[in-house]
């Protein structure tokens, strides 16, 4: 094999790895939803490729349960039990209450001014009712606020526990009443990490975390 063989080799061996980061963000962020199926066609326009390499990318998802495989009809985002919510959705308000309580011992003024920015930012989508730039702002303020406890085996944890659920926490469309509590209680997060009141913040972030249990289960519970 020559030198250029080798470099097209390992070229084609890279994409697929990126094409299955790629997809992985999509489920992250929401925008591909549990149970919802993989338009293949769609998505190798989308990303410029064939459909060989996004296949291999599936393939990839599928053995790290984030997609399953339907026979002879492609594949679809994988569906969560209601104990795996149950207990994931547990797992991660431990953490992010860990998170809190730390970031207020080490957070500086900086990186509060950027979350309250990300906040109002969060607020005028709720207002107009953009529910997709909501949920990545949301999500940029609880991961900002991890990344504030400078912990980097809380933040590992954290990464590889809630990427399960991190699909659906964001994504799971509330009532108004649950979208109104929301987002008052994201307002008193900020408060209570400005005056770096670690000890509450951090039980309000239990709180938080578990008040989306129920929303997710009705929305992507094994039994809907």
């Amino acid at each position: 094999m020559n030198h250029m063989e080798a470099t097209s080799s390992i070229s084609r061996r890279y994409l697929h790895d990126e094409v299955a980061e790629r997809l992985r963000e999509l489920i992250h962020s929401g925008e591909l939803e549990p149970k919802s199926r993989v338009n293949e066609l769609e998505l190798a326009e989308r990303f410029g490729i064939s459909r060989t390499p996004l296949r291999e990318a599936i393939k990839i998802l599928a053995t790290e349960g984030l997609l399953e495989l339907l026979p002879n009809r492609g594949a679809r985002v994988a569906s969560i039990t209601n104990h795996e919510i149950d207990e994931m959705i547990e797992v991660v308000a431990g953490l992010e209450a860990i998170a809190a309580d730390l970031a207020c011992q080490r957070i500086t003024d900086e990186e509060i001014a950027s979350i309250e920015a990300i906040h109002r930012q969060m607020v005028a989508a709720w207002e107009k009712g953009d529910h997709l730039n909501y949920f990545t702002l949301n999500r940029k303020i609880h991961e900002a606020i991890m990344a504030a406890s400078r912990n980097n085996t809380l933040q590992d944890l954290y990464k590889g526990l809630s990427g399960r659920i991190q699909r659906t926490r964001y994504s799971a469309h509330k009532t108004s009443e649950q979208w109104h509590r929301a987002v008052t209680e994201h307002v008193t997060m900020i408060e209570l990490l400005k005056s770096r009141d670690g000890e509450n913040l951090a039980k309000l972030m239990r709180v938080h975390i578990r008040g989306k249990k129920q929303v997710i289960l009705a929305a992507y519970g094994e039994n809907t």
